[in-house]
């Protein structure tokens, strides 16, 4: 199941049905950063049981929940966001995408409920891959790239469906695997 794409910023990662590990087991990557020497990026579906107050009690302005953007550096917070009015100093990572920020300023607008839960995702961890890691786990199959979606499949908060969705809107030739079960050995 060869992508025809290749990683870049701005695109998603989208696992493949199989995959057993439970840190991307039917997991929708955003790439942030990819450069030669590394990838970086947040798994969107993964949502944790915290919410951000619980990690910052300094923002009181909402219930905004908390995801697992990965196996590594767990006790660091990131945010994507679709607010580049209200934060200017962010990097876009695809069209209407938007990475971190001035945390202090992002404080200042959840506290007054400028910024809504729909328009920005908070990540403890992030997934990264060395050098030519990513692209050893590609010729395993293991990753789908993909660039066929919009910033309310980013912000989208129906985990549970957002996987298949991103593997139907890959077209025909991948919709199929939107059906496959999760552990093949049950069926």
């Amino acid at each position: 199941m060869l992508s025809p794409l290749a990683p870049s910023a701005g695109k998603l990662l989208i696992s493949e049905p199989f995959l057993m590990d439970p840190n991307f087991k039917r997991s929708v990557v955003l790439v942030t950063e990819h450069q030669e020497e590394g990838t970086v990026g947040f798994i969107l579906n993964h949502k944790s049981t915290l919410l951000l107050s619980d990690l910052v009690p300094d923002f009181t302005g909402g219930n905004f929940p908390v995801y697992i953007g990965g196996p590594v550096a767990v006790d660091t917070i990131h945010f994507i966001h679709r607010c580049s009015d209200l934060l200017t100093d962010a990097e876009e990572v695809a069209k209407g995408v938007y990475w971190g920020g001035n945390f202090e300023a992002l404080k200042i607008l959840v506290n007054n409920q400028h910024i809504k839960p729909e328009d920005i995702k908070f990540f403890i961890g992030y997934s990264g891959w060395s050098g030519e890691q990513l692209q050893d786990e590609m010729k395993e199959n293991t990753w789908i790239v993909s660039d066929q979606y919009d910033a309310d499949v980013v912000f989208s908060h129906n985990e549970e469906e957002l996987w298949k969705e991103v593997i139907i809107n890959l077209g025909p030739k991948y919709a199929h695997v939107s059906n496959f079960p999760q552990n093949p050995n049950l069926n």
